[in-house]
């Protein structure tokens, strides 16, 4: 993930200041453990001002509306508290080429600070810390302690220091190509690597796209550069100085992430606060998505694995009690030949009633006849009671099975991240799965059930052009058949296979044609646990047929009166 360096950071405030002061502060967020956004109001518009301490992707920038879920973190509290409704009135950094923005708040523009908010964006050892007039910290994302930190403590009620001045040279527009490249090639080696330890406050991302950009490789070695090497490398190098000067920057997506100076550009961006916005929630977002799917998959495979065993030893002991009725056809034998039994005995072999065939009965030796068919016949009815006892707790489990597989199936069509959507959906699997009590965790905030989610269905149309709508799990699946579904839409579903219910929407009078039908019946195969088949016998029917067993969990559905159709998933492949 491409950190936010100096550069960036300079050109997301110069931005800032140009837009966003004097604003007022309404409100402050805190959205998970490293993030605060900020209500700020102008004359012209409303903003929520986001700012980042996340060890990989520390930021700050106009960012999306906080969600509805309500905050539970107490430094936002204590920072609306202190803020709220006081005006921005500067944003400023702390020292040349230091990465500490200095938010200043007043009662009103052109009035002294009372408060100021620190943003350090400073990879792992970022924070944010506000402090009163005279710099006496009140509070801190990240409370440091004299045992942590016997350098710079950073804790409530005490004085707020500067980080540790940057050691090395700065860079400087004044400098003249010979001393700079004479800097740069006291000791040999790769010229990347001897820019970043040449001078202070340049980033990895910088000096790549800067030589890149100078049609130099980046680990040429500086012996190897000539004159016009070096004499491009230097233009570059100044055009980045003024540029931070001018603050005139030009904000584009590359190859490998983001640029603010230009270089390299693939897409231009809007401006440097939708790029920084979109940037790091993509990678945060993606982040997010790989750890939670790798934790529900691991979840449901050691639940999925528990169940499927269990299911085994009770199929073992109903095929254990399908031995009952020989149990009791050996009493019965052993009853009606009782003049054949002699004391001692261990076995006794006797005529089958219906074959004739002789039939081994393993006997006790120290009881009669009697007893031993008394024996034979308690066996009789103790597996009789088995089955009766087993075969519900087998159904349980199966219904248990077939309701995690479609848990599974959801999860295995979630496969990678391409939007915010993607998370949502595998964030909405993980809080069904903790109502279900398959998962807990105090740290999950489970979204509100009411929250609509109906924008985040997977959506096609047909040839004909009737929409499609696909639920990405069994909330959605529920939601898609049980709330949304029309009197005149049909709906689909792999036959006996978990995966999403679909839903064709139509129009009073609206007929499909044959090919729609089986467009629809093609995106059901596909997005069922049979997607890698050629063929999937798929069900459809009117909505009004499918119900939720009284009970049922998430995602589960009984229908009547279908019809069934081959999907062809491999067909959808490639439209997908």
């Amino acid at each position: 993930m491409q950190p936010v360096d100096f550069t960036t950071l300079t050109a997301a405030c110069s931005e800032l200041r140009a837009n966003w002061l004097p604003s007022r502060t309404e409100q402050v967020y805190q959205r998970d453990r490293h993030t605060i956004s900020v209500a700020l109001r102008t004359l012209k518009q409303r903003g929520w001002l986001e700012i980042s301490w996340h060890p990989q992707a520390a930021h700050i920038c106009i960012g999306e509306p906080p969600p509805r879920t309500p905050d539970t973190f107490t430094f936002s509290q204590q920072l609306i508290h202190q803020l709220g409704g006081l005006a921005l009135i500067a944003i400023e950094a702390i020292a040349p080429w230091e990465r500490v923005v200095d938010l200043q708040f007043a009662r009103r523009p052109g009035e002294s600070a009372l408060y100021h908010l620190y943003g350090e964006i400073m990879g792992k050892y970022s924070n944010v810390i506000l402090t009163d007039a005279n710099n006496l910290i009140i509070t801190a994302a990240h409370q440091v302690s004299q045992q942590q930190s016997s350098v710079r403590p950073i804790q409530t009620g005490q004085f707020y220091e500067t980080p540790p001045k940057l050691t090395g040279p700065v860079p400087s527009l004044s400098e003249s190509q010979e001393r700079w490249q004479e800097r740069v090639s006291l000791v040999p080696g790769a010229i990347k690597r001897q820019l970043l330890k040449s001078y202070s406050g340049l980033s990895a991302a910088l000096v790549e796209s800067m030589v890149q950009s100078a049609n130099i490789a980046p680990e040429t070695n500086t012996d190897s550069l000539t004159p016009e090497d070096w004499q491009r490398l230097f233009a570059h190098w100044q055009e980045w100085l003024q540029a931070l000067k001018d603050e005139e920057f030009q904000p584009a997506w590359t190859k490998q992430g983001y640029t603010v100076l230009g270089w390299g550009a693939v897409t231009p961006a809007k401006d440097i606060q939708e790029l920084l916005n979109r940037y790091y929630t993509d990678q945060l977002n993606e982040q997010l998505f790989s750890q939670l799917r790798h934790q529900l998959s691991q979840k449901l495979n050691n639940i999925l694995a528990k169940l499927r065993l269990k299911a085994n030893t009770f199929k073992e002991r109903l095929q254990q009690s399908d031995r009952a009725d020989e149990y009791r056809q050996k009493a019965d034998l052993l009853m009606a030949h009782l003049q054949n039994w002699e004391p001692g005995m261990k076995e006794i072999t006797l005529p089958d009633f219906e074959t004739g065939l002789p039939l081994a009965i393993a006997l006790q030796p120290d009881k009669n006849a009697v007893q031993n068919a008394q024996n034979l016949y308690k066996q009789h009815q103790k597996l009789k009671r088995a089955r009766a006892a087993v075969e519900p707790l087998l159904l349980e489990v199966n219904a248990e099975v077939e309701y995690l597989e479609q848990v599974e199936a959801a999860i295995t069509q979630i496969d990678k991240y391409q939007t915010a959507e993607d998370l949502q959906a595998l964030e909405e699997i993980r809080d069904e799965l903790i109502g279900q009590r398959y998962l807990e965790d105090p740290e999950y905030r489970s979204r509100s059930t009411n929250e609509p989610t109906g924008s985040n269905f997977h959506r096609y149309r047909t040839p004909s052009g009737f929409e499609v709508l696909i639920g990405r799990n069994n909330r959605q699946n529920d939601q898609l058949t049980f709330r949304v579904a029309g009197d005149y839409d049909l709906w689909f579903h792999a036959q006996e296979i978990p995966g999403s219910h679909v839903l064709l929407r139509l129009e009073p009078g609206a007929v499909p044609e044959e090919n729609d039908l089986q467009f629809v019946a093609n995106l059901a195969s596909y997005y069922s646990r049979a997607r890698q088949s050629d063929q999937v016998p798929v069900v459809y029917t009117q909505p009004k047929h499918v119900y939720k067993p009284k009970g049922a969990k998430p995602g589960i559905a009984i229908y009547k009166q279908e019809r069934i159709l081959w999907g062809q998933p491999q067909s959808i492949a490639n439209v997908s």
